[in-house]
């Protein structure tokens, strides 16, 4: 069964916290405060979807310092920050550490709502991508390294005859090793080959 998303709404100013979280709460989404970056990242559980709403310039750790910190992780967060101070390079910056939105306060309720929807949207794209990138990873571990010599060269487009004066074993080989490595990965075709090891670059 899958998790509810949640809003984290991060700020350090307790009117702002509550005026979003109802906000949050009359969507019909689930949503958790917290009056300080720090207090969020000690919180944080990366397998639970959602997004974040933050304040750009806050006490400690800013917003933009608590995006660049997420994007380092391998689940970032997509986020929307508001700030009643936005410069162009704040919002650069912003963009750079995969901001969904940059919103200046005082900013519309139904703005709000829609930048939240795309974010939650945004990441549970994120998270199926990144489930089927794992699934990949862990097909492409089964591998022998004899095996894994014959896929590199078949996503290559290389014909058999080639791999087999490359790598100095027999046609038969080839063929053999790389049936295994079709029914090992689970792909129906070179074709779906290829996108699958494209998909994990």
């Amino acid at each position: 069964m899958s998790q509810e998303a949640t809003v984290y709404v991060v700020d350090d100013d307790p009117a702002v916290r509550d005026s979003v979280s109802a906000l949050v709460n009359s969507a019909g989404l689930r949503v958790q405060t917290f009056p300080s970056a720090e207090a969020f990242l000690a919180d944080y559980k990366p397998e639970q979807p959602g997004c974040l709403v933050t304040d750009l310039r806050m006490l400690g750790m800013s917003g933009l310092d608590l995006l660049e910190t997420l994007q380092k992780s391998e689940s970032p967060l997509p986020s929307i920050l508001i700030s009643a101070y936005a410069d162009v390079p704040a919002a650069v910056r912003a963009m750079e550490a995969g901001a969904v939105t940059l919103l200046e306060k005082p900013c519309r309720d139904d703005q709000l709502v829609q930048a939240i929807h795309q974010a939650l949207e945004q990441d549970a794209a994120q998270r199926v991508t990144r489930t089927l990138q794992q699934d990949i990873k862990r097909r492409l571990a089964t591998l022998t390294p004899e095996e894994y010599e014959v896929m590199q060269r078949m996503v290559a487009g290389k014909l058999n005859k080639v791999i087999a004066n490359e790598l100095l074993i027999s046609l038969r080989t080839v063929e053999t090793r790389r049936h295994k490595v079709l029914e090992k990965m689970k792909a129906d075709s070179l074709a779906e080959l290829v996108r699958m090891v494209v998909e994990v670059e």
